[in-house]
């Protein structure tokens, strides 16, 4: 039942975000993190942008969001619910694929 619960809200999310998801993104932002994080606009989640903002400026900020994404959470965000740790079951390459994107934003 919350496997259906979670799928059909993960479903909604996407037809949402998908107009503000880039061509240049990591498949890993559209396949594993687009159901609920969207690029310029708040869905379930925070924007990649939102996120990047908060670790501007930060030398470490993709050595944090790597291990964020690997132990999920909601890290202090309003989010309607925590992130689950490696999101959708995303691989090291990919967090950290995504770290780095998420952290290049900021720039």
């Amino acid at each position: 039942m919350k496997a259906t619960i979670v799928s059909m809200v993960a479903a909604s999310s996407l037809i949402f975000a998908g107009a503000a998801m880039a061509a240049d993104m990591p498949a890993a932002a559209k396949t594993k993190c687009g159901g609920c994080h969207a690029l310029d606009q708040k869905a379930m989640g925070p924007s990649f942008t939102e996120i990047a903002a908060k670790y501007k400026g930060d030398k470490d900020a993709v050595s944090k969001l790597t291990a964020n994404i690997n132990k999920g959470g909601a890290f202090g965000w309003k989010a309607k619910m925590p992130m689950p740790p490696k999101g959708m079951n995303a691989n090291e390459a990919e967090i950290k694929t995504m770290a780095e994107f998420i952290a290049g934003l900021a720039k």
